[in-house]
């Protein structure tokens, strides 16, 4: 009796550090339970997620996509990446949510309820290409901290909401703001109230495009809690994490935004070239702001199999950050000659492209085929991956799938 009462309570003692408080009446759990707290939740019914999607973390959650379940020209929940610093917020009531402005170069600060928000300014839907500035960290060699994201952390969603430039004007702008910071309801993992997981921004000019949303519907319905329910800010082009989910506060700075996540090394990277592995100063890192060129096949699958005399029929999207993509270009000989394919314009400025092409493989064998984008500016993706930079970020190497032709 004696020693499973140790056992009872050493198991007991063991839970409390887990859950990082003391378990009340814990003496009466039942023998072989496990509290909630510490049971494991389903992240693909927790999220609504496709039960292909690859979870990278747990706390946070972080999930991402494969290429192939990126096929839809609208990307939908179920198949959109998830990328949290804190945790989800608890108990939100939308019917009470505000959302403030303020900060030292707004001219009155001020209020605004989700209810405001719809009837007192014009709304808007943009289809808005996302991308984690750190999706395909997990090529770079010396290796990344972070999540190892390889292609699917990118989304196009159709995004409703008001123009953060028709709030802030509202409110009233000062002549010195030079940046925007937002503030979310999101909480930090350690669950200090007084810690942020993240509060980053953009520039005013970024700030100001007609794109840049105070968005409040993702694909025609409410926007899933993991997403930033009930308001969330939208900054197509830009690292997603410009994209602050759960947004309460907006800041009109009259300086570069200096919330969590702004400095040190997260989402910049050197300002000039640096050999791999080479640490870099903080003064010498510069913000990301719009994301490089960059495609992705979507089909078919990798590893495709296909008999000898047939043709194969390719398609995927390519997006450039705030250009657009005038160039699509694919390769089966690894690089050395490149084929056209067909590209589309965007639905609107900063929505992804979708391409296609037809490809002709001369015999059996093992082929991969490369994408390559060029952007308006004459860029293209490089054929293997860019520069190193200490956190992993804008890996835009052309995406490659193998196909064996039996």
């Amino acid at each position: 009796m004696q020693r499973r009462k140790f056992i009872k309570r050493a198991t007991l003692a063991t839970f409390s550090g887990i859950i990082g408080s003391e378990i009340v009446y814990g003496l009466n759990i039942p023998q072989g339970y496990r509290p909630l707290a510490l049971q494991e939740p389903d992240p693909f019914k927790l999220f609504g997620k496709d039960a292909e999607m690859v979870v990278l973390n747990d706390k946070p959650w972080n999930m991402e996509a494969q290429a192939y379940l990126l096929d839809d020209r609208v990307t939908p929940n179920a198949k959109m990446f998830l990328r949290n610093n804190g945790l989800v917020p608890e108990n939100i009531d939308a019917q009470k949510w505000t959302l403030t402005i303020d900060g030292e170069s707004v001219v009155a600060k001020k209020s605004y309820t989700i209810q405001e928000l719809k009837a007192n300014f014009k709304v808007f839907t943009y289809q808005l290409t996302l991308e984690c500035g750190g999706n395909g960290r997990s090529e770079f060699d010396p290796p990344a901290k972070g999540n190892q994201w390889t292609i699917g952390a990118v989304s196009c969603a159709k995004w409703t909401g008001v123009r953060l430039r028709d709030v802030l004007e509202d409110a009233g702008i000062k002549d010195d703001a030079v940046y925007i910071g937002y503030h979310g309801a999101d909480i930090h993992l350690s669950r200090n109230p007084d810690k942020e997981s993240i509060s980053r921004g953009a520039p005013m000019a970024k700030a100001l495009q007609d794109e840049t949303l105070l968005a409040f519907q993702m694909n025609g319905k409410d926007i899933p809690l993991a997403h930033g329910y009930p308001l969330r800010l939208i900054a197509g082009g830009w690292p997603a994490s410009v994209s602050g989910k759960w947004v309460n506060r907006i800041s009109i700075r009259n300086k570069v935004h200096d919330g969590a996540k702004m400095g040190g090394t997260s989402y910049r990277v050197p300002c000039n070239t640096v050999a791999p592995g080479e640490k870099v100063a903080d003064e010498d890192m510069c913000i990301i702001e719009s994301m490089p060129v960059k495609s992705l096949i979507t089909y078919p699958k990798s590893g495709a199999m296909l008999p000898e005399g047939k043709k194969l029929n390719i398609r995927g999207h390519a997006w450039a950050g705030e250009l657009e993509v005038t160039q699509m270009e694919y390769s089966i000989d690894f690089g050395a000659t490149w084929q056209i394919c067909s590209i589309e314009k965007p639905v609107n400025r900063l929505a992804w492209q979708h391409f296609s092409a037809e490809v002709d493989f001369p015999k059996k064998g093992y082929y991969e085929i490369w994408a390559k984008a060029t952007d308006s500016q004459g860029v293209a993706q490089p054929m293997l991956l860019p520069g190193w930079n200490p956190k992993g970020y804008l890996n835009n190497a052309c995406h490659r799938i193998a196909v064996k032709v039996t």
